[in-house]
């Protein structure tokens, strides 16, 4: 028999079931952090937990920090020391939907990891990929997506492509936070419209910094991927062999290559990270 020694136990660091509200680096958090009350910090795993009241709701914040495994082993993290009813991440995104602009705010109802690949060897006239190894999705050049293989019970192996947001989480969404007003402007630089909040649709992830149109147009065609980020995806595999509900809000803060000129990332990141902290306050003020 294996048994877990108190060595490699997680301390138990609160037990009121709470809301996880995730971000994955400090920008998309201060909005957050700032509009809870009652304060209290926790921390493990070189990690700041901060628990409190966020809209009234009891929440425990946290950062995940950046790319997949950070937010997969924090989550993880999380989940074993606090209780977590459910969880909602809030943060930033590239645009990989033409329809989308900067600043909208995006709620997908399903993840893919879309830099999840087997590398095909070349042969004459293309690439041959691995047999058993690919998704049956197209490839981008030698790169053919790949599903992931997880235990939710450790006698049964699931090969899942796609991590699906909480049903309930996702129609609160849609009666709450659909029509909110988002901010426009920064400093003296004004978007050409209005944000809006966008429900439904995929998102994709990878531990990878998409500023290239051409890969943003096959993640697009590929996954149907509204948005990419680095964290939403492993997240989401989190909650999903947990067992906890889960939704991402990604506010756009770039066009992942499909800008006018450069990268705008740098100058939207802060209106982009306040329009989805805007969207989550008001989606955990509407939580049961």
């Amino acid at each position: 028999m294996l048994l877990a020694t108190p060595a490699l136990a997680a301390e138990r660091l609160d037990a009121t079931p709470r809301t996880a509200v995730i971000s994955a680096f400090p920008p998309e958090m201060v909005a957050l952090e700032a509009a809870t009350t009652g304060k209290v910090e926790h921390v493990a795993v070189g990690t700041r937990f901060i628990t409190g009241e966020l809209e009234g709701r009891p929440v425990v914040l946290f950062l995940s920090g950046v790319s997949m495994v950070n937010a997969a082993m924090i989550t993880q993290a999380a989940l074993d020391r606090f209780a977590v009813s459910r969880i909602v991440f809030s943060g930033v995104a590239g645009g990989a939907d033409p329809d989308l602009e900067v600043g909208d705010v995006v709620a997908p109802e399903r993840w893919a990891q879309s830099s999840e690949m087997a590398y095909a060897r070349a042969v004459p006239g293309g690439f041959a990929p691995t047999t058993g190894l690919t998704a049956g999705l197209p490839s981008y050049e030698m790169m053919y997506p790949r599903a992931v293989t997880v235990h939710r019970d450790p006698a049964v192996a699931e090969e899942r492509l796609w991590f699906p947001v909480d049903p309930a989480l996702l129609d609160l969404a849609r009666t709450t936070v659909e029509g909110l007003s988002l901010q426009r402007c920064v400093a003296s630089l004004c978007l050409s419209k209005s944000p809006r909040v966008v429900v439904g649709g995929a998102g994709a992830s990878g531990p990878v910094f998409v500023d290239n149109a051409a890969f943003r147009q096959y993640a697009h065609a590929t996954f149907g991927a509204r948005v990419l980020d680095m964290e939403s995806a492993a997240v989401a595999q989190a909650a999903y062999v947990n067992g906890v509900p889960f939704i991402a809000f990604r506010s756009l803060s770039d066009l992942a290559g499909g800008d006018p000129a450069d990268n705008q990332f740098p100058i939207f990141v802060r209106l982009a990270a306040d329009n989805s902290a805007t969207v989550v306050r008001a989606f955990v003020k509407a939580l049961p």
